[in-house]
């Protein structure tokens, strides 16, 4: 009995040990992506991600439209060139929030990466707060990683990285959906299981259709998308 108790001992520490000397342990959410050594771009087309000027998604359900769109502007974060996506949200008509999100994605392997956001909080058509917004290499923040340019299933990854204000992660769970939206029928979609650090009540769900990127989140569906 005790030598099969010494040998468990043995064989977690072994374990421990390999675990140890990988960079990425099998239960951990990927938090480095070591971009020095990348070649980012403020513009391109990934599998699940759009980064052209003009281009955007829209969905709705009954009461709230989601608008997300690829501005012709950048702004510079740590001498990279970022490109700005606004995020603008609508409640019965009315704006509720605007965000101005910063990315950039890796030529060579169509890695997307955010680096921060700007936010607008509207009530009664007035801004009322900027909660939620942040900056990569300010305060101890840097970039999360938006979108893998190949995903796996079981990828793990922080999306937000501002301890304090947002840790968001995501987990990539299925490459093989299929979603039908006002847009029209889609094949091939990738799902993705969101959850926060900060937040343990956090869960949702989203899914992003091949050639234009988020299709789905929760109840709202995508009803338009291009130029």
């Amino acid at each position: 009995m005790i030598v099969n108790k010494l040998h468990l001992i043995f064989t977690a520490s072994l374990l421990g040990v390999f675990l140890a000397g990988q960079s990425v342990a099998l239960d951990d959410w990927q938090d480095e992506f070591k971009l020095s050594s990348r070649k980012l771009t403020d513009t391109g087309e990934a599998k699940y991600f759009v980064l052209t000027p003009g281009f955007q998604i829209v969905l709705a359900n009954a009461d709230t439209t989601l608008t997300l769109k690829v501005l012709n502007e950048t702004k510079t974060i740590n001498n990279i060139s970022t490109r700005v996506v606004e995020e603008k949200e609508e409640q019965n008509g009315a704006v509720s929030e605007i965000a101005r999100n910063y990315y950039a994605m890796d030529s060579s392997t169509g890695d997307v990466f955010h680096f921060g956001e700007d936010i607008d909080t509207y009530e009664n058509g007035t801004i009322t707060s900027h909660t939620g917004s942040w900056m990569a290499y300010k305060n101890g923040s840097k970039p999360g990683m938006a979108m893998p340019g190949t995903p796996k299933i079981g990828m793990k990854f922080y999306q937000e990285i501002a301890p304090g204000i947002i840790m968001d992660r995501s987990e990539i769970v299925s490459l093989n959906e299929n979603l039908s939206t006002k847009a029209g029928q889609f094949k091939g979609c990738l799902k993705t299981k969101d959850t926060s650090k900060l937040h343990a009540d956090t869960l949702e769900y989203r899914l992003f259709a091949p050639k234009i990127g988020l299709a789905q989140f929760e109840d709202l569906k995508l009803v338009r998308y291009g130029k």
